[in-house]
């Protein structure tokens, strides 16, 4: 009998299961408007418990509430506020989902957001996670890079070398965003080298260059047919090994977005033409796939599961 293959997991919580069981929990709600018609308590408690679990992990508690803020209905956040005008989780969270609706909706709201970054910015002084909400509203409207550094590095002084403000100013500083090729790999190399050893921040430049693979499609869609010479480059090998020895092989705890570094790793283990490395780290990955970078290839999901099954295939015959 031929056994059903998993289906893949393409989510934003990635393998973060209580965030996952609270998304599961209130994602429904929207049928209610997120007004919590019929419940005992509020919707927003069991987001107020989970971040309250969370703590002072920066590093869980940026991609906890990214998630949150573009996942859950905006009446949440609001609600919690409203009720809880001064909690400081609420307070973040509101300027988090504010920042992510802003530029479907507007200068207006865009003035209302930035106020409510530094509101929660003033109530949660030790928290990056206001000052990285005011940078992704800074890159929706395109602001200048010399505005959002000094942001960014607001972010970092309070969670030195958090992964997530590291690529969201990697994306910043790209040709896709506001910036250049030369600013985007310089401030990959530099943030990749004075990393602290197990760090995921060694793996900057593996990021820099999937970003400039992307650039180039969106510029040309068929020099994806000549995008392999990127990784036929010595620096990328050169990149890669950084990746693996300086994080990978090390016996560094899991961060809260490891599930997309290691598909950022295995694409690049795949474009580099080293299939039998990639196997350790698909077997890391297990069913959890990313949309980014898989889909700079033709079918990314039949093209991840044929780079994850073929090593292992092997190795079972």
């Amino acid at each position: 009998m031929l056994r059903r293959r998993p289906s893949l997991l393409i989510r934003p919580e990635l393998d973060d299961h209580p965030l996952h069981a609270i998304l599961a929990e209130l994602r429904p709600a929207q049928q209610l408007h997120g007004l919590g018609a019929g419940r005992i308590r509020p919707l927003w408690e069991p987001v107020a418990d989970l971040l309250r679990a969370t703590g002072r992990d920066w590093d869980r508690r940026v991609h906890r509430i990214s998630v949150l803020a573009g996942s859950l209905p905006a009446a949440v956040s609001q609600r919690w506020v409203t009720d809880r005008p001064g909690d400081g989780d609420a307070l973040v969270l509101r300027a988090f989902a504010l920042s992510e609706r802003a530029p479907d909706e507007g200068p207006a709201a865009a003035r209302r957001a930035e106020q409510a970054c530094l509101r929660a910015a003033q109530a949660c002084p030790e928290d990056p996670t206001p000052w990285l909400a005011l940078l992704s509203l800074l890159q929706s409207f395109a602001a200048p890079p010399k505005d959002a550094v000094p942001v960014w590095t607001e972010a970092v002084n309070r969670a030195p070398w958090n992964r997530t403000a590291y690529h969201r100013l990697l994306r910043y500083l790209s040709p896709r965003g506001h910036g250049t090729v030369p600013d985007m790999m310089d401030f990959a190399q530099q943030g990749a080298a004075r990393a602290p050893y197990g760090s995921p921040l060694v793996l900057l430049p593996v990021a820099a260059r999937v970003e400039l693979v992307a650039h180039r499609q969106r510029q040309d869609p068929l020099v994806a047919f000549g995008a392999s010479g990127h990784w036929n480059d010595p620096r990328a090998a050169e990149e890669v090994d950084t990746a693996l020895t300086g994080w990978f092989h090390t016996a560094a705890a899991p961060h809260a977005e490891a599930v997309t570094d290691l598909n950022v790793l295995a694409f690049a283990l795949t474009r580099t033409h080293r299939p039998a490395e990639a196997t350790a780290v698909f077997h890391r990955i297990g069913r959890h796939m990313t949309h980014h970078p898989w889909d700079l290839l033709p079918d990314p999901e039949r093209t991840f599961l044929y780079w994850r099954d073929r090593e292992a295939g092997r190795h079972r015959t």
